[in-house]
């Protein structure tokens, strides 16, 4: 499963339809429009749709998925997108298909009329297979198998690499310096493009206003122009942001150049560069560099899985790397970009991954490894010792002290002892209202207070007049102060109601007294 809960646009899905993605990409200018592949390789698209960017055949947006027939199955392996938008993937059978916003050719259809649709770009790249895609803010590059790297698209700056500023209505090969290089990585920042040789070279055209692509001038390119003062460093990948430009080298070390008024060079101050400067991190090699076009946000991530950011973070400029909690560099772009958009395309690992998180929960009650077994009316539940004392005090007592792979439980009904194993698994309690009382007692007992918690709000949830008072001496017994007053509270705002149930005639003595006592002092009783 990809975890895609950061991004909002993803919020009205249901977990059911979570579960499913492997490959996700948000974008738009607010970030509103996003698009993802299911484990069945169909591919949906929900949002604002600007442009007709999630490739519907229409301009409506739509809050709820929709599928985009025409790329089902296709087996996408590069996507990127453009600040129109427009869309451009890359498929494992090396084609390319092309969408959305197309004001500057940028869909490389020979037309600047927008395309509602997936089109297959076929001009130049019939006989070719592209692995990777990268798009600017209008322009869009491409790079096959044989390492050459086509372009097309918006081009008054030079960054389609023509040796003019016509825009390209179609796919064009970049040659000049490129010409018999094998180029092994690409990247696009708002008006340029960079590209990195399988020797390590790396080489950049297009705007370079700000000193974006590390020339040591400012002025723009027509053509691909070798980064010289890199010389002898040996590039691996490249990442563009807006106006700047992020280099990781095969040892571990970050190169970064061009505009900084947000930090986003992570320099230590707001000055432009011209020229790579190292970044200083004091942190072990560095794997993966990471910016996106639409933003000043930088990010890295190590090779023992920190991950650093700096740049313009939610508003703030962060001009030196800064140490996150976030395990991975998507995490980054999630909460602290703008908009916060994915800087590539989302997948995981692969189809039979599972997280730790989802191991555990796939092995609760599984006798295949279990090395304990419960025994609760008469029913067995499988579980693991290990794991039952990392996550419980009570355990973890119990277990020091006995050998038994046995044990009986007279106490608590199966449902309820089953309900509190599989939380230890799980970190989730799926009850019933009236069942969660069980599990508050048995939260209770074993002084849990978090499932003692997540019990009270399930059964807050599930509260109604037939069993609000059920519920309210439940909480009394169990001495849950908050949950008694939810309950005491539901009572009185429904009291016709909850006095003409069952409960309330089989309502034990005291309580009866004390909460007609309560409820006569919280104004029930007026007229």
């Amino acid at each position: 499963m990809l975890d895609v809960g950061k991004w909002p646009v993803f919020a009205l899905l249901p977990p059911e339809e979570i579960r499913l993605i492997r490959q996700a990409c948000v974008f738009g200018s607010a970030a509103n429009e996003a698009l993802y592949v299911t484990v069945n390789d169909e591919v949906f698209a929900l949002g604002t749709n600007c442009s007709g960017c999630l490739g519907l055949g229409d301009l409506q947006s739509t809050i709820e998925p929709r599928r985009i027939d025409v790329l089902c199955g296709k087996k996408i392996v590069s996507l990127s997108y453009g600040t129109g938008p427009h869309v451009v993937i890359a498929t494992a059978d090396g084609e390319v298909f092309a969408w959305g916003h197309n004001g500057y050719s940028q869909l490389g259809n020979g037309t600047t009329n927008h395309g509602l649709t997936p089109a297959l770009v076929s001009t130049n790249l019939i006989s070719k297979r592209v692995t990777e895609v990268a798009c600017g803010s209008h322009h869009t590059i491409a790079l096959t198998s044989d390492g050459e790297v086509y372009a097309w698209g918006y081009n008054n700056s030079g960054q389609v690499g023509s040796g003019s500023t016509a825009n390209q209505p179609t796919p064009r090969r970049v040659s000049s310096c490129l010409q018999n290089k094998v180029v092994v990585n690409i990247a696009c920042g708002q008006l340029c493009s960079m590209a990195v040789l399988d020797n390590g070279e790396i080489y950049g055209w297009g705007y370079n206003c700000n000193g974006q692509l590390g020339l040591g001038n400012n002025g723009n390119q027509q053509t691909p122009c070798r980064i010289a003062a890199l010389q002898g460093v040996n590039i691996v990948q490249v990442a563009c942001g807006y106006a700047h430009t992020l280099a990781l080298t095969d040892e571990g070390f970050v190169y970064a150049w061009g505009a900084n008024s947000y930090g986003q060079l992570g320099t230590g101050n707001k000055s432009n560069q011209a020229l790579p400067i190292l970044i200083t991190t004091d942190k072990e090699r560095m794997v993966e560099v990471a910016a996106c076009h639409t933003s000043h946000t930088s990010a890295a991530k190590t090779q023992s899985g920190q991950v650093l950011m700096w740049g313009q973070c939610r508003g703030q400029a962060v001009s030196s790397p800064h140490l996150t909690h976030f395990s991975s560099t998507d995490d980054v772009f999630a909460c602290f970009a703008t908009p916060a958009v994915t800087w590539h395309l989302l997948s995981v690992d692969g189809d039979d991954y599972l997280t730790v998180a989802q191991s555990l929960k796939k092995e609760f009650d599984s006798p295949e490894i279990s090395d304990l077994k419960f025994l609760v009316d008469g029913k067995s539940i499988y579980v693991h010792k290990a794991l039952l004392k990392i996550r419980c005090e009570h355990f973890r007592a119990l277990l020091n002290e006995t050998d038994e792979d046995v044990i009986e439980i007279h106490q608590f009904s199966y449902l309820v002892y089953k309900a509190f194993l599989e939380y230890l698994y799980t970190d989730n309690i799926n009850l019933p209202p009236e069942d969660a009382i069980g599990l508050l007692d048995l939260a209770t007992f074993y002084q849990e207070l978090r499932l003692k918690r997540l019990c009270q709000e399930t059964i807050k949830r599930g509260i109604s007049e037939e069993n609000a008072i059920t519920l309210l001496s439940a909480a009394v017994k169990y001495e849950a102060r908050d949950l008694e007053e939810f309950c005491f509270k539901f009572c009185v705002n429904h009291l016709t109601a909850v006095t003409q149930t069952q409960a309330f005639a089989d309502m034990d003595h005291d309580l009866l007294k004390n909460f007609i006592s309560k409820a006569s002092r919280y104004g029930a009783f007026k007229n």
